[in-house]
């Protein structure tokens, strides 16, 4: 949670593969995905909540689902899983 915006940014840009077709199942819901995209961006939770009209708490909880959904650990991880699956 330490990265900036620019870090992440550039960290996964480095990673980032070629966008996948959007057939690919991804094992979100339309507004896990919505803060995954967020999260990518390098918002922090209080920032994602403003962005889509949703409480800070419903934001925590949907980045614990994306965790466990995708098999990461931490934020940085799942920006990373994110960009590899071409969804930013």
């Amino acid at each position: 949670d330490a990265w900036t915006r620019d870090e992440l940014r550039r960290v996964t840009g480095a990673l980032a593969t070629p966008r996948l077709s959007a057939d690919v199942e991804v094992p979100l819901t339309q507004r896990e995905s919505e803060v995954l995209r967020q999260l990518a961006n390098g918002l922090t939770n209080k920032e994602i909540a403003l962005a889509l009209g949703i409480s800070y708490e419903t934001v925590k909880e949907h980045v614990q689902h994306i965790l466990r959904k995708v098999g990461v650990s931490d934020r940085t991880q799942a920006a990373v899983w994110a960009v590899r699956k071409g969804l930013v």
